[in-house]
C-alpha cells in the first residue's frame, strides 16, 4: 500500500499515525511528485557549484523525502556560550526547538564557562542538552579561535561515539524558519551573507603569505561564514583539527589571520571542497542587509546586539 508523507499539507492525523507505525515496522514508503528534469526548481540563483555540490535554497529540496532518508540519524549541535554570550542561549535553544531538525534526535552541546547560567528549556522527545565546561579567554578573538580546538578535542573524545553529524553554530543568533536534514552532508559550509553576490576580489580572505590562512587573489570559490558549518563527525574533526593546527603555526610566527577562525575555515574549504553549500538563508542579518527578493526564507538570523558591550564583558 502506498502511503503519503506527513510533510504534505492537510495530511490527516490518523494517516500520520499510520505512517509512524509503518515506519516502525520497516515498510514505510514515501510518495512524492516526479522530478521534472527540464523544469529546474530555481532559475534565479546558482543551485550547483562547479564541483557539482548542491547549493541549498528554498524550493530546491523535498523535506518529506529527506526526513525519511535521515529518520534514524542523530545530530549534534555545538554552540559556545562563553562569558557574557550566555545571555543569548535561551533564545537560541527555544527557537532551535521550534525550527531545528524537528522530529529528529538532537544533542545540544553547550560549551560554557558559566554552568549556573545555562537556562532550563523544555526539549522535545529524543533531544538532550549536554553542558561542557570550558575555560574562557581575555580576548574575544581567542575565544573564537579556540572553538576549533575544543570542537576537535570533543569530536575525538565523545562526539564520534554519540552523534552522526555535527552542526557548529554561533550562539548570538536565532532560528526563525525550518532548518532540517536538507543541510546534512559529509562536509558543508554556508555562504556568508555579506559576500554571496560579491566578486572574488572583494572576499576578505587572509592575503598575507606569512599566514597559514593565506589565499592568493586569483583563487577562491565562495566566502564562507564561520558561524554555521558542519558535516559528519569525522569530517568536522578533520576540519577543526587542521584549522587549530594552522592557527597554532600562525601564533608561533606571531601572526593572526584577519578574520581569525573564519579565515582558516575558508582556507580549508577552498582545498577540501564541501559536499554541500548552504545559501545565505542559513546565515542572515536582516537588520544590516534587509531582505532581497531571492531570500524566500530567513532560517537562521542574527539577534540585534551591541558587539562591543558583549565582547568586552
Amino acid at each position: 500500500m502506498a502511503l503519503r508523507g506527513c510533510g504534505e499539507r492537510n495530511t490527516p492525523s490518523w494517516l500520520c499515525l499510520l505512517l509512524l507505525l509503518a515506519g516502525c515496522l520497516g515498510f514505510y514508503r514515501v510518495i512524492s511528485p516526479k522530478a521534472q528534469v527540464l523544469k529546474p526548481t530555481r532559475t534565479d540563483v546558482l543551485v550547483m557549484t562547479p564541483w557539482l555540490a548542491p547549493i541549498i535554497w528554498d524550493g530546491t529540496f523535498d523535506s518529506t523525502i529527506l526526513d525519511a532518508q535521515f529518520r534514524t540519524t542523530t545530530i549534534g549541535l555545538t554552540v559556545f556560550a562563553i562569558k557574557k554570550y550566555v545571555v543569548f542561549l535561551e533564545l537560541f535553544l527555544r527557537t532551535a526547538e521550534q525550527h531545528f531538525m524537528v522530529g529528529h534526535k538532537v544533542n545540544y552541546y553547550i560549551f560554557t564557562d558559566r554552568l549556573a547560567d545555562v537556562p532550563s528549556v523544555p526539549l522535545q522527545e529524543g533531544r538532550q542538552l549536554v553542558v561542557l565546561e570550558v575555560r574562557n579567554y581575555t580576548r574575544w578573538q581567542d575565544i573564537s579561535m579556540h572553538r576549533m580546538e575544543m570542537i576537535s578535542n570533543f569530536s575525538e573524545r565523545r562526539f564520534l561515539h554519540e552523534v552522526d553529524y555535527l552542526v557548529c553554530a554561533d550562539v548570538d543568533m536565532k532560528f526563525s524558519d525550518h532548518v532540517g536534514v536538507e543541510i546534512l552532508s559529509s562536509l558543508f559550509g554556508t555562504l556568508h551573507p555579506g559576500f554571496y553576490s560579491a566578486q572574488r576580489q572583494a572576499f576578505t580572505y587572509e592575503r598575507r603569505p606569512q599566514s597559514q590562512a593565506y589565499i592568493p587573489r586569483d583563487e577562491g570559490d565562495f566566502y564562507y561564514a564561520g558561524g554555521f558549518f558542519g558535516g559528519s563527525v569525522l569530517e568536522v574533526h578533520r576540519l577543526t583539527k587542521a584549522c587549530h593546527q594552522a592557527m597554532m603555526a600562525d601564533q608561533a610566527n606571531h601572526i593572526e589571520a584577519v578574520w581569525h577562525d573564519e579565515s582558516h575555515l575558508n582556507k580549508y574549504l577552498l582545498y577540501h571542497k564541501p559536499t554541500k553549500v548552504l545559501s545565505p538563508e542559513y546565515m542572515w542579518d536582516e537588520q544590516l542587509l534587509g531582505r532581497p527578493p531571492i531570500m524566500k526564507r530567513l532560517r537562521y538570523v542574527a539577534v540585534p546586539k551591541n558587539h562591543q558591550a558583549i565582547r568586552n564583558r
